[in-house]
């Protein structure tokens, strides 16, 4: 119970900070926007369409991932943050397990930054992307598992920097490679065998993947659209159901959330 208590608590001063600080839901909006707009009206002219899919509307689920990802990451700032102000190390020195912490800290970044990707499916009509109530539902579940998975990795990075320049720093260095490799951006058909091989080294892209599944259901494309603009990740040959895409993401999730509880144990 005090594990069960500690978790809830955990999770919900997450929650608390994220609502007492409107400023991060707007900054946190700000390049979402900027790729969605400038980048989706800019490449859509030279991509064009086929079959009533655009360039906006196939990026409109990658700018949506990225939301999710970058609150995910830098949720996980606070542990820096806290622990250069001390508040950390009252929270070790109470008689409750730091496995708890650690999914209590998870929770919270994940429900946040799912908020966070939620918000921008307000956008959707401007991009002409249709979505249905059960869509709406099948998205926000695929947020929170993507979300999960990358806060649990952007904790266990918090666990092994003391300094909030630091963790900003290799955050930096993490987060724009894995969304660019990811496919959030392009589609993943015809690449270079270079740059194929490292999007399927990315986890992010099993993450994407079934988002944009998701979305394009929606629309009812016809097959040419779907040949152009691919949704499912192709590894060998074989094309991944979205079951395999979710079941990688959660082998991320749970190999990081491990090694940010070693962390917490072994570091902090």
């Amino acid at each position: 119970m005090a594990a069960i208590s500690t978790v809830g608590m955990v999770w919900q001063r997450e929650l608390i900070r994220y609502g007492r600080t409107p400023s991060r839901i707007f900054t946190g909006l700000a390049q979402p926007l900027l790729f969605l707009f400038v980048l989706g009206y800019g490449m859509g002219s030279l991509v064009g369409s086929t079959g009533g899919l655009d360039f906006r509307k196939f990026v409109f689920p990658g700018i949506v991932a990225m939301s999710v990802v970058s609150t995910s990451i830098f949720s996980a700032i606070s542990i820096v943050w806290d622990r250069e102000f001390g508040f950390l190390r009252e929270m070790l020195v109470a008689p409750v397990p730091r496995s708890a912490l650690v999914v209590g800290k998870t929770a919270g970044g994940a429900t946040v930054a799912t908020a966070q990707g939620t918000i921008m499916l307000v956008l959707a009509p401007l991009v002409g992307v249709r979505l249905t109530a059960l869509t709406v539902v099948e998205v926000i579940a695929l947020e929170f598992i993507m979300a999960a998975a990358l806060t649990a990795f952007g904790v266990f990075v918090a666990s092994r920097i003391s300094r909030i320049e630091g963790f900003q720093v290799v955050m930096q260095l993490v987060l724009l490679p894995m969304i660019f490799l990811s496919g959030a951006l392009f589609p993943l058909s015809g690449l270079p065998w270079w740059l194929d091989i490292l999007t399927r080294l990315n986890p992010l892209t099993y993450a994407v993947a079934p988002l944009r599944s998701v979305v394009f259901d929606a629309q009812q494309l016809p097959a040419a659209a779907l040949a152009r603009f691919p949704s499912s990740v192709t590894v060998l040959g074989w094309t991944l159901s979205v079951w395999t895409d979710l079941a990688v993401t959660v082998v991320f999730a749970a190999v990081f959330l491990s090694l940010a509880v070693r962390g917490f144990s072994r570091r902090l």
